[in-house]
């Protein structure tokens, strides 16, 4: 009589299949309680420490886990307490960290505007270079007590007294101050590659005669005497040099007294600086 084959369970699912699914809820469940632990409400967080301080059971079982640097939690609910203020602390360091003074975009300087002040701030770097050999060339040259030199980002200002340079009323150079000119003009030649500007300066007392209709005639024929003097004089670049006559509107100082009126009677060379020459 033949043996019977054993027939073998048809159909169904392995049965550990139910305990890895088990298994994978169970770790779906630990990241998410992770997931909200470290984002932890301070607020939420303190209303369910006071909840579970209400209950009667405690949250870990004597000797449990270290919180902290090495404080331990033990039985009973009074060490929630503690857990409370761990957390409450570093909640308040992540947002110490996170929350810094938010940058106000409307007052952000733009891309232009950062690359216009490296600009100003080489061009001024530049003329104070440029301030000091010429202050360093008027004291070689014994004229440092007749020249003031002040600087910006665009160009050195040497400025000569009117009353140096020119008699009351007349535009043509003194004949006492033509060495004065000239030394200025040897400094001036070193700076043959930038612009130069000359401008004549006056008070404000007004002037009326057959050559010099107003005052700013008569500062303009300054500047211009100057600037053709120097030119007959150096190897300087005609098309360098410019001359113009500003007038009285530029004061530097109070035009209702006399010693004010004196400063405002003045010649200004600027030397620009290669960030500002043409």
């Amino acid at each position: 009589m033949a043996k019977r084959k054993v027939e073998e369970p048809s159909g169904g699912e392995a049965s550990w299949m139910n305990t890895f699914a088990d298994l994978m809820n169970l770790l779906l469940c630990f990241f998410v309680l992770l997931f909200a632990m470290s984002t932890v409400d301070a607020d939420k967080w303190e209303q369910l420490i006071n909840s579970m301080q209400k209950s009667s059971f405690s949250i870990l079982s004597s000797g449990g886990n270290s919180v902290g640097e090495g404080m331990m939690i033990a039985t009973g609910v009074s060490q929630l307490e503690m857990l409370d203020d761990y957390f409450k602390e570093k909640t308040n360091s992540a947002d110490d960290v996170e929350e810094t003074e938010p940058i106000d975009k409307e007052n952000e300087p733009t891309a232009e505007e950062e690359l216009i002040e490296e600009y100003e701030a080489a061009g001024l770097k530049e003329s104070e270079e440029m301030a000091e050999q010429i202050e360093k060339m008027l004291a070689e040259k014994q004229i440092a007590d007749q020249a003031e030199v002040d600087v910006n980002a665009q160009f050195v200002r040497i400025t000569l007294s009117g009353a140096l340079l020119f008699d009351t009323a007349q535009s043509q150079i003194r004949e006492d101050a033509l060495p004065l000119v000239d030394k200025l003009s040897l400094i001036l030649e070193n700076y043959n590659s930038n612009q130069i500007e000359i401008e004549g300066h006056t008070d404000n007392v007004p002037i009326s005669n057959e050559k010099y209709e107003n005052n700013d005639v008569l500062s303009a024929y300054r500047a211009f005497a100057v600037k053709n003097y120097i030119l007959e004089h150096t190897m300087l670049e005609p098309g360098r040099i410019y001359a113009a006559g500003c007038g009285e509107y530029n004061p530097v100082a109070d035009n209702s007294t006399a010693e004010g009126r004196a400063r405002n009677r003045r010649v200004e060379i600027k030397i620009y600086n290669s960030y500002n020459s043409n």
